[in-house]
């Protein structure tokens, strides 16, 4: 995440992404401390209905280099294990998954964006 945002501890910023003409992401940083980030993370495609399109709310530990999804598709609070099956049909392992996610997601972005612009 770092090599994406270089200026992580700054509030109010967000950057987009360029992966082709129609296909952008956008990451806003919501909150800053000395030890921690709030992000948003979403996708920015307006040929996708906007449920379709993947968000999600990370938090990085700077200190212990660690993100961690908070909220994803406006899902607030994933629990660590969940019983199965259960009323929102939650994988057993649904916040491993969604980290996993995200990491797939930065690589993506990092491999293949073709720009980037800050603004505040």
């Amino acid at each position: 995440m770092l090599k994406l945002l270089p200026d992580c501890d700054s509030e109010d910023l967000s950057y987009e992404f360029s992966i082709s003409d129609r296909l952008k992401y956008k990451i806003q940083i919501l909150e800053s401390t000395r030890y921690t980030s709030t992000l948003n993370m979403s996708q920015i495609d307006m040929s996708t209905p906007k449920f379709l399109r993947p968000s999600m709310v990370v938090r990085l530990y700077h200190d212990a280099k660690v993100a961690e999804v908070m909220e994803t598709q406006r899902t607030a609070q994933l629990q660590p294990v969940y019983e199965y099956p259960n009323l929102n049909m939650h994988q057993r392992n649904e916040k491993f998954l969604v980290n996993v996610f995200l990491a797939e997601w930065l690589h993506f972005c990092l491999t293949q964006r073709v720009a980037s612009t800050q603004s505040s």
